[in-house]
């Protein structure tokens, strides 16, 4: 008896470890994503940025501002890419440039950190395509 109920933890031990290992080999790799915070130089209003977004990958540029200010961002690339401002604590878009267009301009509704994030849409994100970009943004 005490056999056989070695035999049964050692079974369900085992099933327990392949059960796990298959859990961990099926689940998706974390992307590592980009963060930048935004300063403006002394005495200005806006700044310019140039980098570049592959695939599933995204990249945050991260500013403070108050509610009542005008946020006006600008991308330019020669591929599919596009971005959204997310509000502070939110990732419900107030402004989504695959709908509206890479040039935009929002009243910010709220005051804390916004969040400007580019991202790719389509062949280029899913063919993992690194597609270089510019992106211009001011608070006025």
């Amino acid at each position: 008896m005490e056999n056989s109920a070695l035999t049964l933890i050692r079974s369900v031990l085992a099933a327990s470890v392949i059960t796990t290992s298959l859990t961990f080999s099926f689940t998706a790799p974390s992307l590592a994503q980009a963060h930048t915070t935004v300063r403006f130089s002394a005495g200005n209003d806006n700044t310019f940025m140039r980098s570049s977004i592959t695939g599933n990958h995204y990249h945050d540029y991260v500013l403070n501002a108050r509610a009542g200010q005008r946020m006006s961002v600008s991308l330019i690339t020669k591929g599919s890419a596009y971005f959204n401002i997310l509000p502070p604590g939110s990732t419900q878009a107030i402004y989504n440039s695959s709908i509206s267009g890479n040039d935009g301009s929002v009243r910010l509704p709220q005051s804390g950190n916004y969040t400007v994030r580019v991202y790719l849409k389509g062949g280029n994100k899913d063919r993992n395509r690194t597609i270089p970009f510019e992106l211009s943004v001011g608070i006025l």
